[in-house]
């Protein structure tokens, strides 16, 4: 008579890594979001969307790194989401992209933490994933479900509304 076997879920090796890998986690997105609520649902999110991919045949080990990777789809989906809503409750005007001098200007990073802050989910989507994260330009275009030149039209009009906003907070 075969006795059955059990399984070990492979999700416990998340739950193992789960008390270190927390605090990166939450780091990373409040971080980059820079509001706490926020931050704790998609911390929330990617543990569970962590969970889900670990039960899936042929799913990789599970690092600090791997989590950070999937908090970093949790946070480029919720700010589509938030630029989706946007879009809905108002008459986005498109500006034309403008010639802008390279990205080299020395920033108070409070007040730049402020000015990203203020401005649209999908100028805030581009310049986190560009300038924090230091992504490539297609890597960049890939999270926003964006063309590459689409999303170099984006960080065009995102770094010149980050530079108004920047400079308006000065005067």
């Amino acid at each position: 008579m075969n006795e059955p076997r059990v399984h070990r879920d492979p999700a416990f090796a998340l739950l193992e890594l789960y008390d270190a890998a927390l605090p990166e986690v939450y780091g990373y997105l409040l971080a980059r979001c820079g509001d706490r609520v926020v931050a704790e649902e998609l911390t929330s999110e990617t543990f569970l969307g962590a969970v889900r991919t670990c039960r899936k045949a042929g799913a990789g080990p599970v690092s600090v790194p791997w989590l950070i990777g999937v908090a970093r789809h949790k946070l480029a989906d919720h700010w589509r989401r938030r630029a989706r809503e946007e879009r809905g409750l108002r008459l986005v005007h498109d500006e034309q992209p403008e010639t802008v001098d390279p990205w080299d200007a020395e920033l108070d990073v409070l007040r730049a933490r402020e000015v990203l802050a203020s401005l649209g989910a999908h100028h805030q989507a581009a310049l986190s994933l560009r300038y924090l994260d230091g992504l490539p330009v297609p890597e960049v275009a890939e999270h926003l479900g964006r063309t590459v030149h689409a999303t170099e039209a984006l960080l065009v009009r995102a770094r010149a509304a980050f530079r108004r906003a920047y400079e308006e907070g000065e005067q």
